[in-house]
């Protein structure tokens, strides 16, 4: 199944810093997407684009987790020449991950 199935996703930018949020519909899918998503897994899913450290941060009371991607946007916003140098459309691409 994909990813969209069972969660949605929000992405902001600081810098050359990617962050996205992951947020399951049900608490019930927690524990899987806890599972089967992991920072390297992420990290290996951006691989075109992410050239530095993923961290995962885990908020299980709110069924959320928050990736940080570390040199993820070409420079960050003044300095890319990306279509999309803010990464808005790094969530979307997240929620195609098949788990």
């Amino acid at each position: 199944m994909k990813l969209r199935e069972i969660a949605h996703s929000r992405t902001g930018d600081k810098g050359n810093i990617s962050n996205i949020s992951l947020i399951v519909y049900k608490q019930e899918d927690y524990a899987l997407v806890e599972e089967k998503v992991t920072a390297a897994i992420v990290k290996e899913w951006f691989s075109e684009t992410v050239h530095g450290e993923v961290i995962r941060y885990d908020l299980p009371k709110l069924g959320a987790f928050n990736f940080v991607m570390h040199d993820a946007l070409g420079g960050g916003v003044t300095k890319s020449l990306a279509q999309d140098m803010h990464g808005k459309s790094l969530s979307s691409k997240l929620l195609d991950l098949e788990i």
